[in-house]
């Protein structure tokens, strides 16, 4: 959770929903030791959703934004190919994230717990809030 984000008075009228260590094998990676396949990427999601575009009135779920739409994206980029770069892989996620309509503000965080044996995982994270149109 990023506090920062959370006392921001553009989002005091948001829900936050979010994914949290959602376990994706990736082809991802400079390292010459990283470049011969797949590795595991543990992704945090959090949407901030204005109240306005995420209160259900008869409890359908397209009265909301489906959690679904978050494992897609992740899939959906993933599929394209291989990544270099941690930072490549949040910045365009948060991007796709930040294209749905009812999406206020979004922060992505990446994280591989595989690379090195004396740290639980290297990692990045982004966060932005859409310029108010």
């Amino acid at each position: 959770m990023s506090l920062p984000a959370l006392a921001d008075t553009r989002l005091a009228d948001c829900r936050r929903l979010f994914l949290r260590g959602h376990e994706v094998m990736v082809d991802i990676g400079v390292h010459e030791f990283e470049k011969h396949g797949a590795q595991r990427v543990l992704i945090d999601v959090d949407l901030y959703v204005p109240l306005a575009a995420s209160t259900p009135r008869g409890d359908r779920l397209d009265e909301v934004v489906d959690y679904d739409f978050v494992r897609h994206v992740i899939a959906a980029r993933i599929a394209e190919g291989r990544i270099a770069l941690q930072e490549t892989l949040a910045d365009d996620l948060l991007a796709r994230l930040l294209a749905h309509p009812r999406v206020r503000a979004a922060r992505v965080a990446t994280a591989k717990p595989d690379v090195y044996p004396d740290s639980d995982a290297v990692g990045v994270e982004v966060f932005r809030i859409k310029e108010q149109a």
